[in-house]
Parts: structure tokens; sequence; C-alpha cells
């Protein structure tokens, strides 16, 4: 069985990662102003600059796909490691299916970050990121969501905003799947301490690429957000 989940977790990761190298922010900004999004405004391939160097419907439709790459790249994962059985073990098919989902994300992220096909120049993985935690727990996304737009609300920074969810889902990871996971016997312990390592080492992946923001945080010299109007 553990080389078959080896092999189940490298098919995973490969597909996620190539499907999470389509950087949507490129090729939006591509069809809307025949320019390269990485060599504007901040140069992320993401949302955020999207939205202040090109506009609101390529950005629309750069967070739409970003987010949807994550859930089918998430899914993906989950089907893969969906045909696991044992029947002495409570409830192993559906833990497997978690950590297929969470393979499948993280490597998604990594490829929107590191995308092959745009020269491993991409953005922060946020939206992906996003939509992993959609696919593998609501409850952590909803918690993660509700943080996100308190913070966003009073700082209207994004990347704040962002910074403080990645510290934080390690921490709503592990307070979910210990208190309503473990303690109540739906899974075993390493259910937790999985879940947790995948969503701290994340959480962490993310707040380095946004050690710019952090240091413009610092000096109080990031940007709010404000929408470039097209002519």
């Amino acid at each position: 069985m553990t080389i078959d989940i080896l092999v189940r977790g490298i098919i995973t990761a490969v597909v996620a990662y190539l499907f999470g190298s389509i950087s949507f922010a490129v090729i939006f900004t591509k069809m809307s102003s025949k320019k390269d999004i990485r060599e504007m405004g901040s140069g992320n391939a993401g949302f955020t600059n999207v939205l202040r160097s090109v506009g609101v419907v390529p950005a629309v439709f750069t967070l739409l796909f970003d987010f949807l790459k994550g859930v089918i790249a998430g899914f993906v994962g989950s089907w893969l490691f969906s045909v696991f059985h044992v029947d002495h073990i409570s409830n192993f098919n559906e833990e497997m299916m978690v950590y297929g989902g969470l393979i499948g994300g993280v490597f998604a992220i990594i490829g929107h970050m590191y995308p092959i096909y745009f020269g491993f120049k991409g953005g922060k993985g946020i939206v992906t990121a996003a939509a992993m935690m959609a696919v593998t727990d609501w409850r952590v996304f909803l918690m993660i969501v509700a943080t996100f737009l308190i913070v966003f609300f009073i700082s209207k920074i994004i990347s704040l905003a962002s910074i403080t969810c990645a510290a934080l889902y390690g921490v709503y990871t592990f307070i979910i799947t210990f208190f309503l996971e473990y303690k109540t016997g739906e899974f075993p312990l390493r259910f937790v301490l999985i879940c947790s390592f995948f969503a701290l080492f994340l959480g962490v992946f993310v707040i380095i690429k946004h050690k710019e923001n952090i240091r413009r945080l610092i000096k109080g010299e990031e940007k709010k957000i404000t929408a470039k109007k097209k002519n």
C-alpha cells in the first residue's frame, strides 16, 4: 500500500503542478491590454496587481480562474486517493481523500508561484490556497475568509489580510482537526498532525513570498487597494 500511496502522490503532485502553472493573471492581462502583468505595477502575477494595473474585469476573471484551478487540483488529488479502503480502520478512505486534496492543492499553489509555462515567475498563491482550503475543510475555509474580510475591512490592505490568514491557517487547522475530528473519535491523531503540517508549511511558504510586502508594511509604505480605471 505504501508504494501505491507514493505513486498516487507523485501523480497528484505532477498533475496539480502543471495545472497550477497556468497563470490566468498573465493570460487575461494579455487579452485585455496586450501587456505582461509581470512588467506592470508590483510585478506580481496575481489578482491584486491585475486589479491595480489593468482593471476590474480582468481581475475578476483572474480571481475566478485561479480559484477554480485550486478546486480542480484538490478534487483530482481527492479522487486519486479515494480508492483506499481498510476494513479495520474507521474513515480511512475519507482520511486519504483529504491527504490527496492537500497534496493537489499545495502543488497547484507551487505551480501558481513558479509556473513552468511562464519562466517560473508567478503569483503568491493566495486565491489558489483559499480554493484548496475550500476543498479540504470548509470550516477552516470559512474561518480564513472571515479573518481576511475583517482584516481587509479595517486596513484596506490585501497583503496584510493575506499574511494574517497565512499565519493563522495552521492554528485554525489544528483547532478544527483536534477538537472536531480527533476528540470526537472521527479521525486519529495522525490526521491532526498531517493536516496541521500541511497548513503550517503552506502558511510559512506564503508568508515568505510576501517578504517585500512585509518590508513595506513595516515602513508604512504598503498601498491600500485601489482599482485602476481604464480609459
